[in-house]
């Protein structure tokens, strides 16, 4: 789809509120809207900073937010603005999330990838869906949009930190894979036929890239449709570049992603294994 020159070049939205969500992490409200949709992002840009990739935590066409892990040069500088501060945005840019109304969906969310997870759920049970959420962290004080996600109808929570002191002890994976071994047995009946008994109709997945690859082998194990939000270094947003295309596929990100169906992503070499930076060099997970 062609981006309007509108959305290609940046305009300024004041800061409305901002929320201190851990130490590290803050919201940032914007008065006004960019039409974005779940699995979105922005250009958010900084004079005289830098300008970087930013996905869309909430947009209700009123209002616009961002949630944002404060390190680097670019994310520090930004912790520092205060309320009523202008920032640059551009966009929306990218693929979104897409499901049927009344579907069954698991969402799985690593670190602050639960932010985008939110805005999926808030859209999603307005259709009628019923959602598993998986969020998982280091531990519980890095834990993000629990209550959020709890306050909306039709969702089960599931909480995983890797210490234990929230929740399930380990990987959100891990508790999505008990549920998927507990779906497929409650579908068979003693003869080994199938039974239509609460199927998981989607996954959809957003975080860390080591989470996202064993979402990816799982799904494809379950035989389960699942949609990838990849992360990788965007400079333009709209194709242009190149900086962001991915191998051997040499789709772009920004434009082919950064929502990937995962029959996609079992065909991208370098998924799980390595991404460029700025300059294009390698660096391995």
């Amino acid at each position: 789809m062609a981006i309007p020159l509108q959305s290609r070049l940046p305009k300024t939205y004041r800061i409305k509120a901002i929320q201190q969500e851990t130490d590290m992490v803050r919201t940032f409200t914007f008065d006004g809207s960019l039409g974005a949709r779940p699995g979105q992002f922005v250009m958010l840009w900084l004079p005289g900073v830098d300008e970087k990739p930013f996905s869309v935590a909430f947009d209700n066409g009123a209002e616009t937010k961002i949630t944002f892990f404060a390190v680097g040069p670019m994310s520090e500088a930004l912790a520092r603005c205060s309320v009523g501060d202008l920032v640059g945005l551009r966009g929306p840019f990218g693929t979104c999330y897409e499901w049927k109304p009344g579907q069954h969906i698991a969402l799985v969310a690593g670190g602050y990838g639960a932010a985008p997870m939110y805005f999926v759920a808030a859209e999603t049970v307005h259709h009628g869906c019923t959602l598993e959420v998986f969020v998982g962290a280091r531990s519980k004080e890095h834990l993000l949009y629990l209550k959020e996600l709890e306050s909306l109808p039709h969702v089960s929570l599931h909480v995983a930190t890797n210490d234990g002191s929230e929740g399930f002890k380990g990987f959100n994976v891990q508790q999505l894979e008990k549920m998927l071994e507990a779906v497929q047995k409650k579908r068979k009946n003693e003869k080994g036929k199938m039974k239509n008994t609460d199927p998981i109709d989607q996954v959809f997945a957003c975080g860390p890239e080591m989470m996202l690859k064993a979402v990816s082998e799982l799904t494809a194990k379950y035989k389960i449709p699942s949609q990838l939000s990849l992360e990788r270094y965007m400079k333009c947003g709209y194709g242009i570049c190149g900086n962001c295309v991915v191998d051997p596929l040499g789709i772009r990100l920004c434009t082919e992603g950064p929502v990937v169906k995962n029959d996609a992503c079992v065909k991208i070499e370098e998924f799980g294994k390595y991404h460029r930076d700025a300059l294009g060099k390698k660096h391995t997970f």
